[in-house]
């Protein structure tokens, strides 16, 4: 087994890591300003491995565009809408669950988009995960949990699924370390940008918790998770890189109970269906079962 045939479950572990850390740190932050500092850090990190690599060449317009889409969508509007909607009190495990729609909305995108083909064992599968969380949200939204929090997390869901969408269709000639760098970047830039119209004045307070949680966002997630994501989807189908967001729900609902204390009331809920969920949409992923879903190529 190698550490590839580990990018699945890595990938998992450390994107339903940031929807807990990202409510630790809006304790103590703003989140715009949160995610300017964040990426901030995460922009200078790759510029220095593009030195220590060698890897500072001229970029092509296109390219260049085409690594600032990436950014603004998937480093931007999406991590925006998180931390906007767990700042506004929706629990993690629940933010978690409604992104985790992104292979319903990315499997009915590719085929017209992408010409990827879908079969109807994974259409089964997807069907199955949208009832489940309509039926998790239809209890609570506008009771014990926030509207303005459930519109925020449906504008991330729809910005990580046109990020990979898009993602999937570039040309890939930047270097990866290269292509990080310009989409930290852009991030950097957009929430600089909403800090300056949305938070007057900006928080960020350097308590030992924000700390923590600001250094594991930092290097597991933008260094670790979102290589890892970009990796995939190129080597990947979008519609089968997308069904990662299936077991995001469940692992971010424990790791919130564990952490955050959180309470198990919809969480449980969340465990139940990203466990049913998967049984049918992992199963889905022919020919691929027994390496998840790295490609052999």
């Amino acid at each position: 087994m190698t550490i590839i045939s580990l990018f699945p479950l890595i990938f998992v572990l450390l994107w339903a890591s940031a929807f807990v850390t990202g409510k630790i740190i809006v304790v103590d932050a703003t989140p715009f300003a949160a995610l300017a500092f964040r990426f901030l850090l995460v922009t200078a990190g790759f510029f220095i491995v593009m030195t220590w690599r060698r890897e500072w060449q001229r970029v092509p317009i296109r390219s260049l565009g085409e690594a600032v889409g990436t950014g603004v969508l998937f480093h931007g509007v999406y991590l925006a809408g998180v931390f906007y909607a767990v700042l506004n009190g929706l629990p993690a495990g629940i933010t978690a669950l409604i992104v985790s729609l992104q292979p319903l909305l990315t499997s009915a995108l590719a085929g017209p988009l992408l010409s990827e083909t879908v079969s109807r064992r994974q259409w089964t599968g997807l069907a199955i995960g949208f009832i489940g969380t309509a039926c998790v949200l239809g209890f609570d939204v506008g009771d014990t949990l926030p509207i303005a929090g459930i519109i925020a997390a449906v504008v991330a869901l729809l910005a990580v699924t046109s990020g990979t969408l898009w993602q999937k269709t570039l040309t890939g000639k930047l270097p990866l370390a290269t292509s990080n760098g310009y989409q930290a970047l852009a991030a950097l830039l957009f929430h600089v940008i909403l800090m300056g119209i949305f938070e007057s004045p900006p928080k960020l307070e350097a308590t030992l918790p924000l700390v923590l949680a600001m250094s594991w966002q930092v290097f597991a997630v933008s260094f670790g998770a979102f290589t890892i994501l970009m990796y995939l989807i190129a080597h990947n189908s979008a519609s089968k890189t997308s069904a990662l967001f299936f077991l995001v729900p469940p692992v971010a609902a424990v790791i919130s109970w564990i952490i955050l204390d959180e309470t198990l009331t919809a969480a449980r809920r969340v465990w139940f269906y990203g466990g049913k969920l998967w049984r049918v949409c992992g199963d889905s992923s022919e020919p691929n079962r027994a390496h998840g879903l790295i490609d052999r190529r």
